[in-house]
């Protein structure tokens, strides 16, 4: 698909609808759902900003796979993302507990019932620090008070799976 004609609301689709994020490869990968994330430009390319701490299981797959997918599903699948959300690929083979078809492509994973895949490289990370988040104290406190700051990715899209398009 050409980028140019892409069209999504990312505030909705990522926020409302929640997104899977999954890295690996074929023998060994997870999922998590997400619902913090972007669109945008950089470096004159596409690019999906995603976060993830680094103790979630997903946080290891990312940090060792130079690609990574970003999918979208219809809300018939959204107890699926819940349970890929709140339940840990460490503990369990937590995909077999859904109605999700893993779909191995050439360089990541996505899942057949994605009706919208961005597949990504990553091409930049850092650390989130503290001391430069500019929220009110009661809510920084809420995120971060027991769980580590998160680490943001950005992927540049490099192709563009898209089963809305007829």
């Amino acid at each position: 698909m050409n980028l140019k004609n892409f069209n999504l609301a990312p505030l909705y689709a990522i926020d409302q609808e929640w997104a899977l994020l999954t890295a690996g490869k074929k023998e060994k990968f997870n999922s998590m759902t997400i619902s913090w994330g972007g669109l945008g430009t950089i470096w004159n390319k596409p690019v999906v900003i995603a976060y993830v701490r680094p103790n979630r299981y997903t946080y290891e797959f990312m940090e060792n796979n130079e690609y990574f997918t970003m999918s979208f599903y219809d809300e018939e699948y959204r107890k699926d993302l819940a349970i890929l959300g709140s339940k840990s690929g460490r503990d369990l083979d937590k995909i077999a507990l859904t109605k999700l078809t893993p779909e191995f492509l050439e360089k990541s994973i996505s899942f057949k019932e994605a009706k919208l895949t961005l597949v990504c490289k990553k091409i930049y990370f850092q650390d989130m620090d503290i001391t430069n988040v500019n929220i009110e104290q009661s809510e920084k406190e809420r995120l971060y008070n027991t769980e580590p700051m998160h680490r943001m990715y950005i992927g540049e899209v490099v192709e563009i799976i898209d089963k809305r398009v007829k």
